[in-house]
């Protein structure tokens, strides 16, 4: 079963207040119904239909016939039609089908939009498994102008949603993992909400892992970068017994250096200091390395 089957599931069996439940089956007819002399309500979800089914016996005392066809393709295994041929005008006005976008009355507090919005996503939307590469929460509809509704409403909520044309339909969509997590919440999609922020936080913990994994060892290739350049500067001066030209205190970090190629300032400081008893800060030493780099350079010069 998908992410979003297991979210539509889920949040399908929410029991919920009469305003919601014609709020949520507004934005359910909206998206999933071809409507004339009668309603066609068509959707792939064996527990929307069902909701749609008891929320129209339960608000307008119909029961709509139901038709179950095989799928159209392997990954669909049935489609759920609901036919409805009483009350239509009365639903199609309580429920604001005969208009493009819903009357303030259908959604005018917190609670009859956030139940808008679940049948927004029951009906047209869809989530990725976080388990996925990428995060992407997204719904399609007919109209452009609906579409903008549907995102100012999402973005009520702070979730930067955005709309672009996909074809010959508009898609809402959200990128950002953590306003996805904050819709699932938002919809009471609360099972759900728990896999997935479980899954995103072990992702950005491996992920931020993953960096400083990198940054180390981007680090070490650097200190042992410095370090071999460091070792041909004393070498190139020893080659031609430059090696007296040095300061005593240059001369003993040389040998030091020599002595541990690879380690790096931090290191070799400490170790100095342990072995010869005067201290050497990190400081002191990138000090003397850079007057071992500029004889170098002045026997490089000089060679060419």
């Amino acid at each position: 079963m998908s992410f979003t089957s297991t979210v539509k599931n889920e949040v399908s069996k929410i029991e919920e207040q009469k305003v919601e439940q014609i709020a949520e089956l507004s934005a359910l007819l909206r998206n999933s119904s071809e409507i004339s002399d009668i309603i066609k309500i068509t959707t792939e979800n064996s527990s929307v239909a069902r909701l749609i089914f008891n929320s129209l016996k339960s608000l307008y005392a119909v029961t709509p016939k139901i038709t179950v066809r095989n799928g159209y393709n392997y990954s669909k295994k049935y489609i759920y039609i609901l036919e409805l041929s009483k009350k239509v005008e009365e639903i199609k006005k309580d429920l604001c089908l005969d208009v493009l976008i819903p009357k303030d009355y259908l959604i005018d507090d917190d609670i009859t939009k956030r139940a808008y919005l679940r049948g927004v996503f029951l009906s047209s939307g869809s989530v990725n498994d976080p388990k996925k590469s990428r995060y992407h929460l997204e719904f399609f509809v007919n109209d452009s102008e609906y579409a903008s509704f549907i995102s100012n409403l999402i973005n009520e909520y702070d979730l930067n949603s955005k709309v672009i044309k996909k074809d010959n339909k508009y898609m809402i969509y959200v990128k950002e993992a953590e306003k996805i997590g904050d819709f699932l919440r938002m919809i009471h999609a609360i099972q759900a909400l728990f896999y997935y922020e479980d899954i995103r936080i072990y992702r950005d913990h491996k992920n931020m892992t993953n960096r400083l994994n990198n940054c180390e060892q981007a680090n070490v290739d650097k200190i042992i970068e410095s370090a071999m350049k460091q070792v041909d500067d004393i070498e190139l001066i020893n080659s031609v017994g430059g090696l007296d030209l040095l300061s005593e205190k240059e001369q003993v970090v040389a040998v030091y250096r020599m002595k541990y190629k690879e380690a790096s300032l931090q290191e070799l400081s400490e170790i100095i200091t342990l072995e010869t008893g005067n201290k050497i800060t990190k400081s002191g030493l990138n000090h003397r390395f850079k007057k071992i780099k500029d004889l170098a350079l002045k026997i490089k010069e000089k060679s060419n």
